[in-house]
């Protein structure tokens, strides 16, 4: 049995982005009820701290901080239609970093071996110098530089399954071949960003793999992607630290993707990742939440992914499928980085 950690607080309840905005503070309240009733072995609760101004800029501008951090003045001010704040906004996002570095520090001083940071504001969305998309600080870019400062490991892995393609992970790593950062997204949809082709430029060339999906992809589809390109591309890397930026808004119920993933799904897909950390990593993998803005699909996926932490599933059979040859152009474009396997 896997050790596993998370950081969950009423805090992060304290973020109101304003009356009927899909990015709620409901997501935290079931989060936090169900997880009250939830009972397995070798979990251990964190309470998050505050990341430090100087952290966040591992990532953001300094003035792009300075910008967020004005907010806390102000009981309402909106970086654009989608990303109103109020005053505990800033704080709230501070704690939401400064949750998961919480984690990565108790993952590699080797108190835990993996963990869900259970947060809110998400992040990935967040630019060197804007706020956009419901984000405010983009947590998982600054984990994975803090992971390379901090302690030294050169390269990390971000898989990014959230709905929509997390254009400010990849642009804070788009010339960088220490990250390698993955996302399967519902194309076209918002920010607009994750083409096949984008695969990052100069150093980081090939670093980037973005799989763009159409709507209506459900279990079986992404199932398919994990295994026959997730898994052999992410193992070719051989990842130090796996993160995930863990969206559930491609759960069936959903209301803003349009994709058919189950809880299930959602656990498969934790399965390999949580494979790849044992075998290139020592274990060590991270989760944090992004999107996921149905609360009954919400608090079932998050749960089906902690089941996975524990470890007792890692050498289970994944259900069966038949490979379909999905995501043609994404292979023609992979074949010159990475080695894909024959289906």
């Amino acid at each position: 049995m896997l050790r596993t950690g998370v950081v969950l607080d009423t805090r992060y309840q304290e973020h109101n982005p304003g009356r009927n905005h899909p990015e709620r503070p409901a997501r935290i309240a079931t989060l936090l009820k169900h997880l009250d009733g939830y009972q397995r072995s070798n979990m251990k609760r964190f309470d998050p701290r505050l990341a430090t101004p100087e952290e966040v800029a591992l990532i953001h501008d300094t003035i792009h901080v300075g910008r967020v951090a004005a907010t806390a003045e102000k009981s309402y001010f909106a970086f654009d239609a989608d990303t109103p704040v109020s005053a505990q906004s800033y704080t709230t996002a501070l704690l939401a970093t400064g949750g998961l570095l919480t984690l990565l520090e108790a993952i590699m001083t080797r108190d835990i071996d993996n963990g869900f940071a259970l947060v809110r504001p998400p992040g990935h969305h967040a630019e060197r110098n804007r706020a956009m998309g419901f984000c405010l600080f983009n947590s998982a870019a600054i984990g994975a530089q803090y992971l390379r400062e901090q302690f030294g490991l050169k390269r990390i892995l971000v898989m990014d399954w959230d709905v929509h393609h997390g254009n400010g992970t990849q642009h804070s790593f788009y010339d960088d071949r220490g990250v390698l950062y993955v996302s399967t997204h519902q194309y076209p949809y918002y920010p607009g960003t994750g083409a096949a082709e984008e695969v990052g430029r100069g150093q980081g060339e090939g670093y980037t793999v973005n799989l763009p999906l159409s709507p209506g992809w459900g279990d079986a589809e992404y199932q398919e992607l994990f295994q026959w390109v997730i898994d052999p591309l992410c193992r070719q890397f051989d990842p130090e630290f796996v993160l995930i930026s863990a969206g559930f808004d491609a759960h069936v119920r959903d209301p803003l993707g349009g994709m058919e993933v189950t809880a299930e799904g959602f656990g498969s897909m934790a399965r390999v990742l949580l494979r790849i950390a044992r075998d290139h990593a020592q274990g060590r993998c991270a989760a944090v939440l992004e999107g996921g803005y149905d609360l009954e699909g919400l608090q079932r996926s998050v749960i089906r992914v902690l089941d996975e932490m524990g470890g007792d599933t890692l050498t289970a059979p994944l259900p069966s499928i038949t490979p379909r040859g999905l995501l043609p152009r994404v292979k023609a474009v992979q074949k010159h980085y990475w080695e894909l396997p024959q289906e």
